[in-house]
């Protein structure tokens, strides 16, 4: 058994703790927090967790080593759950380990972005057009909440809000073809772009303009328009293409035709 895991049997009952009189401190909010996450989860799959929370909001660039020691201080945990997630971390695409030299957050050439853009695109649009025919009540309405979400991030101007909201509502999207493959190519995929991505929605007029193409999506799944639907997520992720190619000053490739 790892070091920085209890034993079950070792583990506090919460239940048959006394309450605290009063509103709990933030110190023991956390504890508790902490403890319910290792009921479910491995160490390393919460170091894990929170090393993709650090690359994907920006707090690592593209090419940064990332240091076992450190990483291992600022979590609070030994170096082995480190070395596992990085390991993870490699496999979902978002840093390469390089032999005798170290971890590194994965640098993408900009003619692979463009691949995986087209790719991503051909992708979004199966998704959008299997949605717009099976698509349940209740997926909907989690669709239109993460919408809604986004349309709050672009009134106060949060970059971060909107950027975590659009993941999302691309990822569940995806979740709502029921094609567990598809999900799993799709997430390492999203991954790779993240840092592109980000360069994309971050412009000057980007976020409205973005959160109006969600809303037509949207509008054309809920009305069962299947081809419509695919087409609008085919040329919104190609959107996001110019975009990022706008944003490192580069001309873009021709675009393909999505089907019709």
């Amino acid at each position: 058994m790892h070091k920085d895991t209890l034993p079950p049997r070792e583990r506090p009952d919460l239940a048959a703790l006394p309450p605290v009189p009063g509103p709990r401190s933030l110190a023991e909010s956390a504890t508790d927090r902490a403890i319910a996450m290792l009921r479910t989860h491995s160490l390393p799959g919460l170091v894990q967790q929170e090393l993709t929370r650090m690359i994907l909001a920006g707090e690592f660039d593209a090419g940064d080593k990332l240091n076992e020691v450190d990483l291992a201080l600022r979590l609070g945990v030994s170096r082995g759950p480190v070395r596992e997630a990085f390991r993870a971390l490699e496999e979902s695409g978002l840093v390469r380990l390089e032999k005798n030299r170290g971890v590194f957050v994965r640098q993408i050439a900009t003619e692979e972005a463009d691949e995986m853009y087209e790719l991503r695109a051909v992708l979004d649009e199966y998704a959008g057009r299997r949605a717009a025919q099976t698509i349940t009540p209740d997926e909907l309405t989690a669709l239109r909440a993460l919408v809604e979400r986004m349309d709050q991030a672009v009134s106060r101007r949060d970059l971060d809000t909107y950027h975590a909201t659009n993941v999302e509502f691309h990822d569940t999207l995806v979740r709502c073809t029921g094609n567990a493959k598809l999900l799993a190519t799709y997430r390492r995929l999203v991954n790779e772009l993240h840092l592109f991505r980000r360069a994309a929605i971050a412009q000057r007029g980007a976020l409205p303009l973005s959160v109006r193409e969600h809303h037509d999506i949207l509008d054309k799944i809920e009305a069962g328009a299947v081809a419509d639907a695919g087409r609008a997520l085919f040329e919104h992720v190609m959107g996001s293409r110019e975009r990022m190619h706008r944003a490192r000053g580069e001309a873009k490739r021709p675009q393909p035709q999505g089907k019709r």
